[in-house]
């Protein structure tokens, strides 16, 4: 079976029914139950959108990988990079978790926040979080 969300009176009592059904038929359930909304889609675009943007503005304004990581090898910044060497970091000390799909979605606002004040301030970089408009127009 799918992934069920249950959001209101009405499709909790569907879906007690509905187990209540799988019980009798088959005697034996194993339920995995997650609570909390992920992050939406457009969140999840704008995130890795922000990526981007980001691997994007450090290599323009001349800032590569190793000035963070290791002096003598020059790599240049990719959204892959950023995901997993500036955005994880600050997420895990934020919410303790290390996978982006796992934080709830205020959280997402308060890494961005914290990663791009801490950019800002030691590179002069300041990166818009995307909107839904600046993803329709990279879509084009």
């Amino acid at each position: 079976m799918s992934e069920v969300v249950i959001n209101s009176q009405q499709s909790l009592d569907a879906y007690i029914e509905h187990l209540k059904g799988q019980f009798e038929k088959h005697k034996y359930l194993r339920v995995n139950i997650k609570t909390g909304m992920q992050r939406t889609p457009t969140q999840n675009r704008s995130m890795h959108l922000y990526f981007q943007h980001t691997a994007d503005s450090l290599n323009n304004a001349g800032h590569d990988f190793r000035v963070l990581v290791k002096d003598d090898i020059d790599v240049p910044w990719s959204a892959e990079l950023v995901k997993d060497y500036l955005w994880v970091p600050v997420q895990i000390a934020i919410t303790g978790h290390k996978s982006t799909t796992k934080p709830k979605t205020h959280q997402y606002n308060e890494i961005y926040e914290v990663l791009n004040r801490h950019i800002s301030g030691k590179l002069g970089i300041f990166i818009p979080w995307p909107s839904k408009d600046s993803i329709k127009q990279e879509a084009q």
